[in-house]
C-alpha cells in the first residue's frame, strides 16, 4: 500500500520542480502529474496499479480539488453585467456542443452525442484559478469575467452529467427526481449546517480552537465537504456535485469571512493542493488506457477531433466578450474557456463505466484535455502578455479604483 502512495507522492513532488526547470514553457504541474501516472503505471514501469487505496486517495482528491473550486464562487459576483455577459456566453456555448457532438456523430464517432456535449461545455476551474492568481488578474474585471464564466461551465456540465448520466437513475426524469430531491435536501442542509456554525457557542468554540491542535475550522470545513459528497452519492449523483456545492456553500455561511478567511483558505488548499489533489491527477495517468489510444488510426484522428471541439464549443462565445474587453482580450478569454481537464477526466470515465464511451475515446477525451491544458494557457499567456512581465501592485491597484 505505502510503494503505491509514496511513487505518486514521488510524482506529485517533483512535478513542480520540472515546471521550473523551464519557467519560459507555461506547463501545468498537472499535465506532469498526469505524465508521471503514466510513466509509473502498467503502462510504462508497471510499479504502481490503482488498488483500492490508490483509488481511495483520488477520489478524495477529486473531491477536495471540487471542493475548492467551489471555494472561489462569490455569488455577489454573478449578479451584475459580468455575469450576464458570461451566461449569454454559456447559453451559446451548450448550442455548438450539441452542434458539434451530432456533426462528430456524422463523421464517424460512436459516442453518445448528449455526454460529449456535457463534456464539450465544462471549462476547468481548477486550471484557471491559479494561472489567473499567477498573473493577477484574478480580482480585475476581466480575470472575474474568466472566473464566472468557468464557473458557469464548471456547475452546468455538473449538473447536467448528473443529471443526464446519474449512475442509478434509469432515465432523465428519474434523474430530475433525484435531482429535486437533491435541492431539497441541500436547501434543509444548508439551514442547518448555517444555525449551527452560527450557533455563539460553536462560534466560540471554533476561535478558541482555532489556531490550536484542533484546527476547529478546517475540520468542520471538511465536514460539510463529505457531508454533501456523501448526500449525493447517497442518491445516486456525481459526488462532484456534492463537493462543488459544498465549496460554495462553505463560502457564503458567513457573511463576515471567518469561515474564509485568508488564513484559512491557504490552510484548506495546503490540504488540498499540497497533498490529496495530486493524487487525482496522478492516478488518472496511471489509469489512462495509452494503448488503446494508439491502437488505431480512428482513435488518434478523434484527439485532434476532440480538442477542435473544445476550441469551437468554448472558444467561439468569448467572441460576445469583444465589445467590452477588445479583440485581443477576446483572445485571451476564449483560449482560457476552452481549457478543460478535470470534467472530462471525470466525465469519461462515468461515461466508460456506463458504456457510453469505449477505452479509445476515454483516452482520447483525455488526451484532448491534457493537450487543452498544456496549450491554451500558454498561447492565452502569451498574447496577455504572460506572468514574465507583471503589472506592479501599486499601478494595478489605482486601474481598480479608477
Amino acid at each position: 500500500m505505502f510503494t503505491e502512495l509514496l511513487w505518486i507522492s514521488l510524482v506529485a513532488f517533483g512535478a513542480p520542480l520540472v515546471v521550473t526547470l523551464a519557467p519560459r514553457v507555461r506547463v501545468p504541474a498537472i499535465v506532469l502529474e498526469i505524465v508521471g501516472g503514466i510513466i509509473i503505471g502498467p503502462q510504462v514501469l508497471n510499479v504502481v496499479r490503482p488498488d483500492v487505496h490508490v483509488e481511495l486517495m483520488s477520489s478524495i482528491g477529486l473531491a477536495f480539488l471540487l471542493f475548492l473550486a467551489g471555494l472561489e464562487v462569490d455569488l455577489e459576483r454573478l449578479r451584475g453585467p459580468l455575469a450576464s455577459l458570461a451566461v449569454r456566453a454559456f447559453a451559446v456555448s451548450m448550442g455548438l456542443a450539441v452542434v458539434v457532438a451530432y456533426v462528430l456523430k456524422l463523421l464517424g464517432t460512436d459516442e453518445d452525442p448528449l455526454l460529449l456535449a456535457i463534456i464539450f461545455v465544462a471549462t476547468s476551474l481548477g486550471v484557471l484559478v491559479p494561472v489567473l492568481k499567477d498573473t493577477g488578474e484574478i480580482t480585475s474585471e476581466f480575470g472575474q469575467l474568466i472566473f464566472i464564466a468557468g464557473s458557469l461551465a464548471e456547475f452546468g456540465s455538473i449538473l447536467l452529467l448528473s443529471l443526464f448520466f446519474s449512475k442509478e437513475s434509469s432515465s432523465p426524469g428519474a434523474s430530475l427526481l433525484l435531482l429535486v430531491g437533491f435541492g431539497v435536501v441541500i436547501a434543509a442542509g444548508s439551514f442547518l449546517t448555517g444555525r449551527a456554525w452560527h450557533s455563539r457557542w460553536l462560534a466560540q468554540q471554533m476561535t478558541r480552537l482555532e489556531e490550536t491542535s484542533s484546527q476547529l475550522r478546517v475540520r468542520g470545513a471538511v465536514t460539510i465537504m463529505f457531508v454533501f459528497v456523501a448526500m449525493a452519492n447517497y442518491l445516486g449523483l456525481e459526488a462532484i456535485l456534492g463537493s462543488f456545492i459544498a465549496g460554495a456553500l462553505v463560502r457564503v455561511l458567513d457573511r463576515s469571512d471567518a469561515v474564509i478567511s485568508a488564513e484559512l483558505r491557504l490552510k484548506l488548499e495546503a490540504i488540498g493542493f499540497g497533498f490529496v489533489v495530486p493524487f487525482f491527477f496522478v492516478t488518472t495517468g496511471i489509469k489512462l488506457d495509452v494503448n488503446a489510444l494508439f491502437g488505431s488510426w480512428s482513435a488518434a484522428k478523434e484527439i485532434v477531433l476532440f480538442l477542435a471541439a473544445l476550441i469551437v464549443v468554448r472558444g467561439l462565445p468569448a467572441a460576445l466578450y469583444r465589445a467590452r474587453f477588445g479583440t485581443r482580450r477576446c483572445y485571451v478569454a476564449g483560449l482560457m474557456q476552452a481549457t478543460s481537464l478535470t470534467f472530462i477526466v471525470v466525465a469519461a470515465h462515468v461515461g466508460h463505466q456506463l458504456g457510453k464511451i469505449d477505452a479509445a475515446t476515454e483516452a482520447a477525451l483525455v488526451t484532448a484535455g491534457l493537450l487543452s491544458v498544456l496549450l491554451f494557457p500558454a498561447l492565452a499567456l502569451a498574447l496577455s502578455g504572460g506572468p514574465e512581465a507583471p503589472m506592479p501592485e501599486v499601478e494595478f491597484g489605482e486601474r481598480l479604483e479608477g
